[in-house]
């Protein structure tokens, strides 16, 4: 009697890099609950998954929600064996001319989002094990201006998911993985709409990552827990580099946000000429 595929949650999966982890999840034999804001999103990319991919309209800022998803997927698959926090928001510029309900929006989705989808599986897998993919940002490791509040958001849960591990292995609670993926820059529609934003200019001064290139990143937590790690690898060197030495990384911002603006320019023009 062949057993049945194990459970996994991928939220912000309705298109984009999010849909792309769920599409992985099922080539690895998982039974995927795609989740998203949008239900036309999260329904039409579980239709195109297959038959091994179920959806749900689910706001992870709303942590009733968010379990709800978790005991669906209980119910149906037996047990939870991968929940991956993917649901992200960005907007640009300094804080002080952010609108509140758009800073607590970031806020609220890119960290309590990842608490309310960490706990929620850890309630599922204490006893049988599993693993949480956080999907945070290179902009949790380092200063970024322009996405001052963005960044807040993403250290937030990178602190979260750290401290969180640590206290799962305090309680000797071992079977529970927990794995921070911080892309760089990734060439989605949440970069389409900022070729023209200067606040935006930082993310595009390294590589413009492609989503298969951290799809390929979360594959390989999967396969070799790690808690943290940057994509690329090389540029994730720099920024810690700049993050140690605080007063260096600033001098250093101007040349890079100075970069990003010149490769806006030319991606722009090519759009335009295009």
């Amino acid at each position: 009697m062949s057993r049945a595929p194990a459970g996994a949650v991928v939220t912000g999966a309705g298109r984009g890099l999010g849909a792309l982890i769920a599409g992985a999840l099922v080539e690895r034999g998982h039974r995927v609950l795609v989740t998203d804001l949008d239900a036309e999103a999260a329904r039409a990319t579980a239709a195109a998954l297959g038959p091994e991919a179920g959806w749900a309209a689910v706001d992870v800022r709303d942590e009733a929600q968010v379990t709800a998803a978790r005991d669906r997927v209980l119910a149906e698959a037996g047990r939870l064996d991968v929940w991956v926090n993917n649901a992200g928001v960005l907007a640009t510029g300094p804080a002080w001319e952010q609108p509140p309900d758009v800073r607590r929006l970031m806020i609220e989705v890119n960290a309590l989002g990842t608490v309310n989808g960490t706990v929620a599986a850890i309630g599922a897998m204490r006893e049988t094990g599993g693993h949480i993919v956080n999907v945070v940002s290179l902009a949790g490791l380092t200063a970024v201006p322009g996405e001052a509040v963005y960044a807040a958001s993403k250290h937030a849960a990178l602190g979260f998911s750290l401290s969180t591990l640590a206290d799962l292995r305090l309680a000797g609670i071992k079977g529970v993985d927990i794995s921070c993926v911080c892309p760089d820059g990734i060439w989605t529609p949440m970069l389409h709409d900022k070729l023209d934003d200067p606040a935006s200019a930082l993310s595009f001064s390294g590589k413009l990552l492609r989503p298969e290139e951290v799809v390929a990143a979360v594959r390989g937590v999967l396969d070799r827990p790690r808690p943290v790690t940057a994509v690329p690898r090389r540029r994730g060197l720099q920024v810690r580099l700049a993050d140690a030495l605080p007063s260096l990384g600033l001098r250093a911002l101007p040349l890079a946000v100075a970069r990003g603006r010149r490769v806006q320019r030319r991606m722009l023009a090519r759009r335009r000429s295009g």
